[in-house]
């Protein structure tokens, strides 16, 4: 199988190790960097070029697509649909993910445990926007915010009403958020593929910080996930139409409540504190929806029917 790997950087941890993942169980695979591909988007032979010649004899996609490049990654993915390419995760999944507040909105229509969250557009309706979430303390989120860049924890009405003007004055699209005061700092990265939550990582923050990501001085351990917690995280992928995801989680006191799902899973820190081959086991899951592996299983159920 010829699997490609759409990627910015072919030295980024995750890059790098699903590709050994690959070729240590025979495969070939390449790194492309999706924004340099083009489109040739016509009836009846849609194609993909990189490089000056036509990408034809990929057999597999496996998207990493950063939030900053989403639209024109989603399109390319979209691309090797409509040319008949299996893709890890689909082009409509990768953008309902991208999409904080139709993400959220989607897993809340289908009983999902969400933090009560805010969305208006005018600064008259701050007052009533901060009473609707439970009142300071609250998080204030851009919409286009990654890795807790842009996410705020006002600590008092006033500051929060502060801050939400401000966001508003530069015409940003934001979230405001209950504060779940008893998570502590710490959240839940469960990594699912397919319909299963294959590892799970505590991550808490450091000192004096509230955002628990590892890029900001966060650290992670292994954990054990309650039932509710991973069928939580197993729906909320099915829900957005991921096969692969890494759905974040907070224990608040009324269970589990997610507060994003990424279609673009970092695999360095799930595999640091789990020591599970997490790249592996994606690749084995591409194996195994594979449209030979279909082919194969349609003949044999044929021949013995």
């Amino acid at each position: 199988m010829k699997i490609a790997i759409l990627s910015r950087n072919k030295h980024l941890y995750s890059t790098r190790r699903l590709l050994e993942a690959a070729h240590a169980r025979g495969h070939s695979a390449i790194v492309i960097d999706f924004l340099r591909c083009y489109m040739n988007i016509t009836p009846h032979k849609p194609t993909i070029h990189f490089h000056g010649r036509e990408l034809n004899d990929i057999d597999s996609v496996i998207p990493r697509i950063g939030a900053s490049v989403s639209f024109y990654g989603a399109a390319v993915v979209r691309q090797f649909e409509m040319m008949g390419i299996q893709t890890l995760n689909k082009s409509v999944g990768i953008t309902r993910s991208r999409d904080k507040l139709h993400s959220l909105q989607m897993l809340s229509r289908k009983g999902i445990g969400l933090p009560i969250t805010g969305f208006a557009n005018r600064p008259d309706e701050i007052e009533d926007l901060i009473r609707m979430v439970g009142g300071a303390p609250l998080v204030i989120k851009l919409l286009s915010g990654t890795q807790g860049i842009g996410v705020v924890l006002a600590e008092t009405e006033q500051a929060a009403t502060s801050v939400i003007e401000a966001f508003m004055g530069l015409k940003a699209n934001i979230l405001v958020q209950e504060y779940i005061e008893e998570a502590k700092g710490t959240d839940i990265r469960c990594f699912v593929i397919g319909n299963k939550v294959v590892a799970a990582m505590e991550r808490k923050a450091r000192a004096g910080e509230f955002r628990s990501n590892l890029h900001r001085g966060g650290s992670s351990k292994l954990i054990k996930i309650t039932p509710e917690e991973r069928s939580t995280a197993v729906r909320s992928a099915k829900i957005l139409g991921l096969n692969v995801a890494g759905v974040d989680i907070l224990r608040a006191n009324h269970g589990p409540v997610v507060m994003e799902v990424n279609s673009s899973p970092g695999l360095e820190g799930i595999e640091a504190a789990t020591g599970k081959d997490i790249a592996g086991m994606i690749i084995d899951f591409l194996e195994k929806t594979s449209k030979p592996t279909l082919i194969k299983s349609v003949k044999q159920q044929v021949n013995t029917s």
